[in-house]
């Protein structure tokens, strides 16, 4: 695994930085809180999301809402990139992950997001490791690189024993023996079973109960033959009383048919009466009508003949008759018109007179008159007055008869039109009623007929029924009672012994099943009895074998460890010979056979020690888990307790620098020093609380 890029928004002191490396010696230099581990905690949540303490205050940047942290990689030829994000929750006061923003990439394609499981199971996939062997083997926290060599010698083998998974020989040891308890109880529950210790007494009684059961089935197949027989002679009773029975249900059918029949009959009968009487009844009303008819039509003559008295032309049709009633109107008015005029020449020469009484002047020129002119012109006068008087007289006598004969031709009139009306009333009826008629005829023709027809069927049913006899119902009623009683109680008896037929084949089953299972019991005691001095070898196997592992890793480590030290110190010093004891600690040897414990040595030799035991311990994991060794080791602040005046942490680098077995080394330091051997070199410094990064080589 290599680290190619490190992007970082809001984490600690980096708003928005970009962190590049390369292969081999790669050195993040600059002052105390300008952000360098920074970059190392950023790491470590990108590839596997925990948090290094409780919460995450110490990787959010003081009062952003959000960060992010982006890690791109390479492993076996492929690159690899993965994102994880974090944000304030409850006002603040909680800063938790943000899974909407975690995302695995390998190339351009997505191999898993937002579940934080699936991306742990992808990281550990393409790179061997997890979040534990991570912390353990590749990042050396700032003043954790001594930590295995300050610790206890039993903590430190219970600790490397679990790395190494020889701490699984005890925990499997511990679970064989609570396997092997718990066969040794099942062992002795089969023992207790009573089934088990009386396995022949059940086969006795197996035995015997078939017996039992043979017996039976012997008697079950005489019986069933019986059975038949009895079932067959109540098939045949039943069958005939079946049909004696259905013959009675049809002589029943037939006189509820006969009785339905009377009733019809009895109804249709005095349909007919009622039909007859109405026929007559319409009859009469019939000739009613008529008779209203002729004195109709008696009345119309009179009023006809009033009409023709009054002068009206009797033969035109009645619409036009209105017409001449009018005619009378219009001579009234015509003759008061003419009485009017007279009236009013009377009273105009009344006005001539009166003026000519008073003056000798005619009233129409204004000329002077003589006496004997006016004497005779109102002479004159008075007589054309008197002709007047006489044609008003006549006018009047002639205006009174012909009131009088339009009275007389008026009432005719009405008469006539209600006698017309009345007469077509009086047609529609006799017409309707004459249909009416008609219709009871047809209808009283068919009914007789009906009444034929039922009595005849009446008739036909009535020498039906006669024809049925039922004297040999009760006699057969009596014989299947007799055979049903036979049958019930062989079946009865059968059924009896069927069940105890089902209950001896379930006590065989029962009892079978009994011993299949106490055989089977004793085969379980026999395989667990096995089983448990299998697990007896296995157990002194585990024992026995976890020292020998021990010796093993031991020899690898400290080979592993020799290697590593050997590549970092290179000719310039004196070797230092390591021996591991059974504990996994190390002592340093002299070329003199002098034995020094970590304690005794230099603080230069004790970090060289403590650097090399760490990769070595690395590479030998890896090794034995994934089949490689260690590619990549993170260090932060690596020179500890190491001064610059005795040449100690220049050396240190440049052990560093010239270890290639490991493709690729970031340590971050302060030392400008440490940081001179290395082969990429990024520089941070802080500006206005702001973390800033600089290329340096």
């Amino acid at each position: 695994m290599k680290i190619e890029v490190v992007q970082l928004e809001n984490i600690r002191s980096h708003v928005k930085s970009t962190v590049p490396f390369t292969s081999g010696f790669n050195c993040v230099v600059g002052g105390v809180g300008c952000g360098k581990s920074s970059v190392m905690y950023a790491v470590d949540f990108a590839l596997f999301g925990g948090s290094v303490t409780r919460g995450f205050d110490y990787l959010l940047r003081e009062g952003a809402d959000a960060g992010k942290v982006s890690v791109q990689f390479s492993q076996n030829g492929k690159t690899y990139k993965i994102i994880r994000g974090l944000h304030r929750r409850g006002g603040g006061k909680s800063i938790l992950q943000n899974s909407d923003e975690l995302c695995l990439y390998e190339e351009d394609t997505l191999l898993a997001s937002v579940k934080n499981d699936a991306v742990a199971e992808q990281i550990k996939a393409i790179t061997g490791l997890d979040r534990d062997l991570y912390r353990e083997i590749v990042w050396f926290r700032q003043e954790h690189l001594k930590e295995l060599l300050d610790v206890a010698p039993r903590d430190r083998q219970r600790r490397l024993d679990e790395l190494f998974g020889v701490s699984d020989y005890d925990v499997a040891w511990n679970n064989i023996a609570t396997y092997r308890r718990d066969y040794e109880i099942e062992k002795n529950v089969y023992l207790k079973d009573s089934d088990v210790n009386n396995i022949e007494a059940l086969s006795n009684d197996y035995n015997r109960v078939s017996e039992d059961f043979t017996l039976l089935e012997i008697d079950l197949e005489s019986l069933t033959e019986k059975l038949a027989t009895a079932k067959r002679n109540l098939e045949a009773a039943e069958q005939k009383l079946k049909l004696l029975e259905e013959k009675k249900l049809k002589v029943e059918e037939l006189k509820r048919k006969e009785t339905q029949m009377h009733t019809s009959l009895q109804s249709s009968t005095n349909n007919v009466a009622s039909l007859n009487q109405r026929v007559e009844d319409k009859k009469i009303l019939i000739d009613n009508l008529c008779q209203r008819q002729l004195s109709m039509n008696s009345q119309k003559s009179l009023l006809l003949a009033k009409l023709e008295q009054t002068g009206l032309p009797i033969d035109q049709p009645f619409d036009q008759l209105g017409s001449f009633l009018a005619s009378f109107d219009d001579k009234i008015s015509s003759l008061r018109g003419e009485q009017e005029v007279a009236s009013k020449g009377i009273q105009t020469d009344q006005k001539r007179i009166s003026q000519l009484s008073q003056e000798d002047k005619c009233p129409l020129c204004v000329q002077s008159l003589t006496g004997q002119y006016k004497t005779d012109l109102l002479l004159r006068i008075e007589q054309e007055n008197a002709e007047r008087q006489k044609i008003i007289n006549r006018l009047r006598l002639e205006i009174a008869d012909l009131q009088k004969a339009k009275t007389i031709a008026s009432e005719a009139y009405s008469g006539l039109q209600m006698c017309l009306t009345r007469e077509t009333d009086l047609a529609a009826r006799v017409s309707e009623e004459e249909g009416n008629l008609a219709k009871l005829i047809i209808e009283l023709e068919t009914q007789q007929k009906l009444v034929i027809d039922q009595q005849n069927q009446h008739l036909m049913l009535q020498n039906e029924i006669a024809t049925f006899d039922l004297s040999d119902l009760d006699a057969a009623r009596v014989f299947r009672e007799q055979t049903f009683k036979q049958y019930y109680v062989l079946d009865s008896d059968l059924r009896v012994k069927v069940n105890r037929k089902s209950d001896l084949l379930r006590r065989i089953d029962e009892i079978k099943l009994r011993i299949d299972t106490a055989q089977e019991k004793v085969e379980k005691v026999e395989k667990l009895e096995r089983i448990i001095e299998v697990l007896d070898a296995i157990r002194d196997a585990y024992r026995s074998i976890q020292p020998k592992l021990r010796v093993e890793f031991v020899k690898a480590l400290r080979n592993f460890i020799q290697q590593v030290l050997d590549g970092l110190v290179g000719g310039e010093t004196p070797l230092l010979n390591i021996i591991i004891d059974e504990t996994y600690t190390p002592y340093v040897k002299s070329d003199l056979g002098i034995t020094r414990e970590v304690g005794n040595l230099s603080g230069g030799e004790r970090t060289l020690l403590a650097f090399a035991y760490r990769l070595g311990l690395g590479q030998l994991i890896m090794q034995s888990k994934v089949g490689h060794g260690l590619s990549l080791l993170m260090l932060d602040e690596p020179t500890e307790n190491l001064g610059s005046e005795d040449g100690s942490i220049e050396r240190l680098a440049e052990a560093i620098s010239r270890f290639k077995a490991i493709e690729q080394i970031i340590a971050v330091t302060h030392s400008e020093v440490f940081a001179d051997k290395a082969e990429h070199v990024i520089s941070l410094e802080k500006e206005a609380g702001v973390s800033k990064i600089t290329l340096e080589r």
